[in-house]
């Protein structure tokens, strides 16, 4: 029986910051490997795994699932006497760095953790301040001419931190912004193996999504798909996050709802949730996503996009924290929908059929 928990960890503790995602991609490789028919790589290094239709159509129809794999990191911007001084690849944030234990990637990988000036030290007006990126150093313990043998500007540098299991399903770790995605698909495929579908399915493990949303773009037009499911994590309520951007964690995996999503595949999706009695909630995102949906919706002549999300709350530190059942209820939910995709799925979100309410009752 394939274990979600175990995959999460696995995935989640590897080091791949954006950019320098192989290590990551090698584990889902392996993951997808017996659940897919062929496993292709684009020139950005997106893992591709393609299941093919059981039952295939005339012309195929291809549907795409995109989670990307990379994850938020830092470089060595300078090393002075023996610290290392940082600079962030993307949204790291600077409050939560002070006392995290890092992984430099020098010329070996070098544990670290990350200091600042200790507090008896500074000034009154700066107790009362976050320590800037200019003023965090990392310490990995070794004779200065060591590290500068060692660690070089440009080196990557990792928070190195273990998944925690907390209470019932939920677990905490850093990368789950977006591997818990990854596992979503990877539930997806697993489901996938006893099931028969039409469609041919393109599961994309995509890269640099922190850096700009790059590997979605050229992942899309590799794979050329009629339809598109992009999967990201959203915001689960907590201190300081207002009520209305958030989706329980718990409560079933988000589906967006705005205009970067297409309403009729979104109409279909819920209708499948409501058929098979799997809890969702809707996110309303009134303008760009900031995911991976926002690079494939405008991809080639335009692709039908939605968005499934898991809550995670505390993103972008290194215990975001989820609830495994989200995770496994949206792999299911993709692999159901999946299943019911038929020859006339494009006809039924045609643009056309979808009038405003006010225009059909005019």
């Amino acid at each position: 029986m394939f274990d979600v928990k175990q995959h999460l960890k696995a995935l989640v503790e590897a080091h791949a910051p954006s950019g320098h995602e192989g290590p990551v991609r090698e584990l889902i490789r392996s993951a997808w490997a017996d659940l897919t028919d062929d496993l292709e790589q684009d020139g950005l290094g997106s893992l591709i795994g393609i299941k093919r239709a059981t039952d295939p159509l005339n012309p195929p129809r291809r549907i795409m699932l995109a989670a990307h794999m990379d994850e938020i990191g830092m470089l060595v911007r300078d090393v002075v006497e023996g610290f290392i001084y940082v600079h962030r690849i993307s949204g790291v944030d600077n409050r939560v760095m002070p006392a995290q234990t890092v992984m430099v990637h020098g010329a070996r990988p070098l544990p670290g953790i990350v200091a600042t000036v200790p507090p008896h030290l500074l000034k009154a007006e700066q107790r009362s301040k976050y320590a800037s990126f200019d003023e965090l150093i990392i310490d990995v313990g070794l004779p200065p001419a060591e590290v500068a043998d060692l660690v070089h500007i440009g080196d990557l540098i990792t928070v190195d931190v273990p998944m925690l299991e907390l209470q019932g399903n939920r677990v905490a770790g850093k990368a789950m912004d977006d591997r818990a995605c990854v596992a979503a698909v990877t539930v997806c495929l697993h489901h996938l193996k006893g099931m028969r579908h039409r469609w041919d399915v393109y599961a994309a493990a995509t890269t640099q999504e922190e850096t700009g949303l790059y590997g979605a773009r050229t992942a899309a037009y590799h794979i050329r798909p009629d339809v598109a499911i992009a999967l990201d994590v959203t915001f689960a309520p907590q201190p300081g996050v207002e009520a209305d951007s958030t989706a329980e964690m718990g409560g079933g995996p988000g589906i967006g709802v705005g205009p970067n999503f297409h309403p009729g595949l979104y109409k279909k999706l819920r209708e499948v949730a409501d058929q098979n009695e799997i809890k969702i909630q809707d996110d309303i995102i009134p303008g760009a996503s900031g995911t991976d949906a926002w690079a494939i919706q405008v991809a080639l002549e335009g692709i039908p996009t939605a968005l499934l999300e898991v809550p995670v709350r505390n993103m972008h530190s290194p215990v975001e924290t989820l609830d495994l059942k989200d995770i496994e209820r949206a792999g299911r939910w993709m692999a159901l929908f999946i299943a019911g995709l038929d020859a006339d799925f494009l006809a039924a979100i045609d643009w056309q059929d979808l009038k405003p309410q006010a225009e059909e009752g005019a």
